[in-house]
């Protein structure tokens, strides 16, 4: 069984099961649109950094709760099954890819729900679709890895929580910094530093995924 194969198994999966689809696009539509009710009712008191970072919150938390799921969610059997018909770098990187895929699907519903019920204050829209894309790949690829850890061990929630927060934690504060530049308007220049640090863990993180993570299935 190839890449394509399983990524293509993940996705059949995903579209039989409705309600955890429409329960992820309620989860979404709820965030957004209790923040609607909480800044744009009052008039004129959302600014650019509080945009930035209300946003990039609403995609942690959905897309927290749709990868997390990547191997904490699958039953013993069914990883036995995977060791045996797939070798662990391909069973890592296709949930590499089929997670960037759907984190890209929810950054940029999150960003038309945000445009629709708040407002879209974005001047640079390449400097933000930079950070979009990027910040969601990061997401993606080391929640992924940090999943499959957690999977090996006692309460994998607790541990997916506690592994994955310095990590979330920097590619957030990059994305949120990129974002605000772009709402501001303010010169390319002046977020290349931070595209390029999140260009570099996204590498990073999918190198060691590929590298360390048959160490991890083993076990």
């Amino acid at each position: 069984m190839g890449v394509f194969e399983l990524i293509r198994k993940d996705f059949l999966l995903e579209l039989r099961r409705k309600s955890v689809i429409a329960g992820l696009g309620l989860y979404l539509f709820s965030l957004v649109f209790i923040c609607y009710l909480t800044f744009n009712l009052r008039v004129n008191t959302i600014n650019a950094m509080t945009w930035s970072a209300l946003f990039w919150l609403v995609i942690l938390f959905s897309v927290v709760n749709s990868v997390a799921k990547s191997f904490i969610g699958e039953r013993k059997g069914v990883l036995i099954y995977y060791y045996t018909v797939a070798s662990p770098q391909q069973i890592i990187l296709s949930k590499i890819i089929y997670n960037s895929a759907l984190c890209l699907l929810i950054s940029v519903s999150g960003y038309i729900l945000f445009s629709i019920f708040i407002v879209n204050p974005v001047q640079d829209h390449l400097v933000f679709f930079s950070a979009l894309v990027l910040g969601s790949l990061g997401l993606s690829t080391s929640l992924s890895i940090i999943s499959g850890i957690a999977s090996k061990g006692n309460n994998s929630n607790v541990l997916m929580a506690v592994l994955s927060f310095p990590v979330v934690v920097s590619i957030l504060l990059m994305t949120i910094r990129v974002t605000k530049n772009a709402v501001d308007g303010i010169e390319r220049a002046a977020s290349t530093d931070e595209i390029l640090n999140l260009l570099a863990i996204n590498c990073i993180a999918a190198a060691l995924g590929y590298i360390l993570f048959p160490y991890i299935w083993r076990s």
